[in-house]
């Protein structure tokens, strides 16, 4: 890698977008041995426009989010979680899991802490809520990317549902979970035991002598990793979330 202040070369910002990857989902852990129904159409929108700008050390930003009911039911004791799970580090691209000495800290107006969640009675349908999480770092914070999972739970027609981003899953998993008859892509909701997928973020902590276009392809290429398995649960039907 290059020392900081110089100009990476392209295939160094190749090499980090395809660390980040491949190993990121290693360092999760399995899901739980939870059994979970899916909505007739799993692939809706639940949670959207996540934005989270990067910071220097010591400095604080806001992670942005909006919830949104796109279903034709009343969805009540939802609970929205977001967490700390992976590290990539720079320089070096020492990818490793959380907790890291001196990582940021979440936090909500009650609390804070490697992980936060929100808490909403009821969410009617069509309807939204807008939210942000503020991000903190200290002097010691290491430079590097920080990757944030999702998950979702709320209860709807007497059932209880569970939405979590791909963070949740480790590699093999996953591999499964997707891989179809004959190699053809799928998603397995009941392998995964979740109702459905959602989007997640990272936020990127850099030296002021950072590129500009290096943080934005390290942020790029890890949120590529849950958002590329979101979009494409998103075109699949209610008939592909139990393929094997």
């Amino acid at each position: 890698m290059p020392r900081p202040g110089r100009s990476p070369t392209f295939p160094a910002l190749v090499a980090v977008a395809l660390l980040l990857l491949l190993t990121l989902p290693a360092l999760a852990p399995s899901a739980r041995a939870a059994s979970y129904p899916t909505l007739p159409e799993p692939g809706r929108e639940f949670l959207s426009n996540l934005s989270v700008p990067s910071i220097d050390p010591g400095a604080t930003t806001h992670l942005a989010f909006e919830l949104t009911d796109p279903t034709n039911l009343t969805l009540t004791g939802l609970v929205l979680s977001f967490g700390l799970y992976a590290f990539n580090g720079f320089p070096g691209d020492a990818v490793s899991p959380t907790p890291v000495a001196h990582a940021p800290t979440l936090a909500t107006a009650n609390v804070s802490g490697p992980s936060v969640s929100f808490s909403l009675s009821s969410l009617r349908t069509g309807s939204s809520d807008h939210g942000t999480i503020t991000v903190a770092s200290s002097s010691s914070t290491p430079s590097g990317t920080f990757a944030i999972r999702t998950a979702l739970s709320f209860e709807a027609g007497g059932k209880s549902y569970r939405f979590e981003s791909r963070g949740w899953f480790g590699a093999a998993l996953w591999a499964n979970a997707t891989r179809g008859p004959n190699g053809s892509a799928t998603v397995n909701l009941t392998m995964l035991n979740v109702s459905g997928i959602l989007p997640e973020t990272a936020v990127l902590v850099k030296v002021s002598s950072w590129p500009y276009v290096l943080g934005a392809l390290l942020v790029g290429g890890l949120v590529l990793v849950g958002l590329a398995a979101w979009l494409y649960f998103r075109r699949t039907d209610g008939s592909s979330s139990g393929a094997g």
